[in-house]
């Protein structure tokens, strides 16, 4: 009885979607093969090829499954029999439903297609060496990848504690460096402070002894005030004597005396090489010029040291208007040559007076200045 109503029913509704319940089935027909447990079957062949398919789902081929999805619902709500709308077709639903089934089988293949030849494509890949693996967590640690890098991580926390106590041990070097730099430092003030106050007392005590033994009675000021070194009534008498006691003692401002030893420096090499060049004499012979090139030379050099002492004086000095300008070595020659030439015209001409005095001496006295030239020999 099951049997004749379950054709009956295959019969009758070729093409259409059936819900069959597997209690329904006999066991006789569970091999059969359009009818399986609780699934939406069609025994209906598809007549269509796959382009039509495509057309009849306004599709185009190589679409995603969302969009087929997509298309075939919005189709289905159009052409449904039961969807109750204005356009339902049975047999429009039938065709968008061969298509959609169609579709999805093109789609599934392709797929297929596609992963078989990317699965080829691998296999045919390069494979990177048994080796690589070692070329990570820079080639620390053996085994497995997972305890390869477990001791990767040991070993960089045990180099970066390493790190951490050599910058430490550097750091406490460089503090006991500086530590026995200033060690040495105050003990060289101290000694120089020891030696400064031992010179102080040897002084007081001999200036005390030289009182004691009347060294100092013979001085004209003795027991009367000091004297005023200025009557100008806008200076403090008090400063002005300070200052000059200060003065007398040597306590002058660096520049000041820097200033004094350039000028007598300059002085006394201007007379130096003007005295060499008098004991070289009249006509140069080459052993003189050989000598006088020795002593320009010398010049030079103590000139080049002069202008140093120049350049550190104009580093020190308060006032710009007092700097120094540079000693010219060639001009210093030339000057010192012509006042030599300027001492050999002064030299004739004296000369020469005392010639002509001897003449006119002779012209007065006559015999009685050859009688007294005859006695003296």
């Amino acid at each position: 009885r099951n049997t004749k109503w379950l054709c009956v029913m295959l019969t009758n509704n070729v093409g259409h979607h059936l819900m069959v319940r597997q209690a329904m089935i006999p066991r006789n027909l569970k091999p059969f093969p359009y009818i399986c447990g609780n699934r939406m079957l069609s025994g209906y062949k598809p007549k269509s090829n796959v382009k039509d398919s495509y057309k009849i789902l306004e599709l185009e081929e190589g679409c995603s499954l969302d969009d087929i999805r997509n298309s075939y619902r919005s189709l289905a709500k159009k052409y449904h029999p039961d969807s109750g709308s204005a356009t339902a077709d049975s047999e429009a639903f039938m065709k968008v439903e061969e298509a959609y089934r169609v579709v999805l089988s093109d789609a599934a293949t392709k797929k297929k297609a596609n992963e078989n030849n990317e699965e080829e494509e691998d296999q045919f890949k390069p494979k990177a060496p048994q080796h690589r693996h070692y070329l990570s967590f820079e080639g620390v640690g053996f085994g497995t990848p997972s305890q390869r890098e477990k001791q990767y991580m040991q070993f960089r926390v045990d180099r970066a504690t390493e790190q951490v106590l050599e910058y430490r041990k550097q750091r406490l070097e460089s503090q006991r460096a500086v530590t026995d730099l200033m060690k040495a430092k105050d003990v060289k003030q101290s000694k120089k402070v020891k030696i400064t106050q031992a010179v102080e007392r040897l002084v007081e005590d001999l200036i005390q002894e030289s009182m004691a033994k009347g060294d100092f009675d013979n001085l004209s000021g003795k027991g009367k005030p000091l004297q005023k070194f200025s009557d100008c009534p806008h200076i403090d008498p008090m400063t002005h004597n300070l200052n000059r006691i200060l003065i007398d003692n040597g306590y002058q401002p660096e520049w000041i005396l820097m200033q004094k030893e350039i000028r007598e420096t300059i002085e006394q090499l201007r007379r130096s090489i003007v005295a060499s060049r008098s004991k070289l004499g009249g006509p140069m012979t080459p052993y003189r010029q050989k000598q006088w090139n020795r002593i320009c030379e010398q010049f030079i050099e103590d000139i080049r040291k002069l202008n140093r002492r120049i350049d550190n004086f104009n580093l020190v000095v308060p006032i710009l208007s007092r700097q120094m300008v540079h000693f010219s070595a060639e001009k210093e020659i030339v000057r010192a040559q012509k006042t030599y030439e300027a001492l050999m015209e002064n030299g004739e001409a004296s000369n020469s007076d005392t010639k002509e005095n001897e003449e006119e001496n002779v012209k007065r006295f006559g015999w009685k200045s050859s009688l007294f030239k005859w006695l003296n020999l």
